[in-house]
């Protein structure tokens, strides 16, 4: 899964030759998962269709202030466009719409939505060898660079007038890759490695059955998804479930008991700077395994329990540089017992729900919880999603992680 994943793209086209790039670079976008607008110039239109790109992006191509439905004009709002957007790409760049963006002239629709966009803004020039080297258009690199947009360096090769040089823009594949690496690179977590664990655990009594409980992963997979959108490498030790999660920073690790949980967390909990072990790990499991299937009788089956190791407490024994964070699935006493389980377990924050909250705890698709630090602050949240759930996590984590 790409970096773009889930990203919604603005993508502007101005009268270039280099155009007919265009189509394959909106081809490129939704193949990352993103999701994609066009915006083009009147001149761009010699060199491409709005219907091709309308086609590929499957929204509407936007050109001018105005559109003309069945003779009522209806107005384009570059605001909202604008707004809408957490990249804007501008390919290719003639030099002409450059020096526009550069003074903030605005005499037409792509120029104006630029002018309103909050996101970061990305352009590839596109010209022939003279007008790339020629000191004017040095300027306007500068003067665009200085307002926070980013260049996507013109590469070398042959040019339209037949020159061979600098000016070509780079080609589509390549926009995307500098795009990826320049969001991770400005991310909060990257080069940062992250444990989560996630799901249940199930704890043979037989070779058909087992002690289980109702966690269905969603949290885990929620964090680990986040965690890798903010730039992290992601250990993602998985206990039974029918989730996946399909990620270029995501490693999956998938495990059924938790003897078989333990020693994989132990295995990568060295190497990462934060844990957050949201996995409902079983506190028992059988003494003793039957070999075969236990046939049924009529007489009561009694079953010894042992308990099951601590992978939270024995990875807070061994902690160093590592961020701890535990999750505490309470009915009664809840935050009582969430903050004595900070402090046992050593423990850096704790992250809390109850089963008496109606929407929260397993198997559904929301929750509500409440972090807590180190330093006993509670921050409680409202009942959301488990992907925003997820994102407050991080936020709190990030506010204290100093890694």
């Amino acid at each position: 899964m790409s970096i773009l994943s889930g990203k919604k793209v603005l993508l502007g086209i101005t009268g270039g030759i280099a155009a007919y790039k265009s189509a394959y670079l909106v081809r490129q976008f939704i193949k990352a998962g993103a999701s994609v607008k066009v915006v083009m110039t009147e001149s761009a239109k010699d060199f491409v269709t709005p219907l091709t790109l309308s086609t590929l992006s499957k929204n509407p191509v936007y050109s001018s202030f105005t559109n003309d439905e069945e003779g009522s004009e209806v107005w384009n709002n570059h605001v909202d466009l604008g707004l809408w957007a957490d990249v804007m790409v501008i390919a290719p760049a003639t030099a002409n719409t450059l020096s526009k963006m550069a003074s903030g002239a605005s005499d037409n629709f792509l120029l104006a939505t630029y002018l309103s966009a909050k996101c970061p803004v990305y352009f590839a020039p596109a010209m022939d060898l003279d007008m790339y080297k020629h000191p004017s258009t040095k300027n306007t690199f500068d003067t665009l660079q200085s307002f926070g947009n980013v260049i996507i360096p013109a590469g070398h090769g042959e040019l339209a007038s037949g020159l061979v040089g600098e000016g070509r823009m780079a080609e589509p594949e390549e926009i995307v890759s500098f795009i990826e690496k320049d969001v991770i690179s400005k991310l909060p977590l990257k080069g940062k490695r992250v444990l989560i664990t996630a799901g249940p655990t199930y704890e043979a009594i037989d070779p058909v059955r087992f002690i289980g409980n109702h966690s269905s992963g969603k949290m885990g997979y929620a964090l680990a998804k986040e965690a890798a959108n903010l730039g992290a490498e992601v250990f993602l030790i998985s206990g039974p479930t029918h989730l996946d999660l399909k990620h270029s920073h995501v490693k999956l690790v998938r495990v059924t008991s938790s003897e078989e949980m333990y020693n994989a967390t132990h295995q990568v909990f060295n190497q990462v700077d934060i844990a957050i072990l949201s996995a409902a790990v079983a506190d028992y499991r059988p003494s003793e395994v039957a070999s075969e299937k236990i046939k049924k009788k009529t007489a009561a089956l009694q079953i010894n329990l042992e308990p099951t190791k601590d992978i939270l407490a024995s990875l807070g024994e061994v902690k160093t540089k590592q961020f701890l964070v535990g999750f505490a699935l309470e009915t009664n006493n809840e935050l009582e017992n969430a903050q004595k389980k900070l402090k046992i377990k050593n423990l850096d924050a704790i992250v809390l729900n109850s089963l008496n909250d109606v929407g929260a705890g397993f198997g559904k698709s929301t929750n509500k919880v409440t972090f807590i630090d180190k330093k006993l602050n509670s921050i409680p949240f409202s009942l959301k999603s488990k992907t925003e759930v997820a994102i407050d996590i991080f936020n709190e984590i990030l506010r204290r992680f100093h890694g």
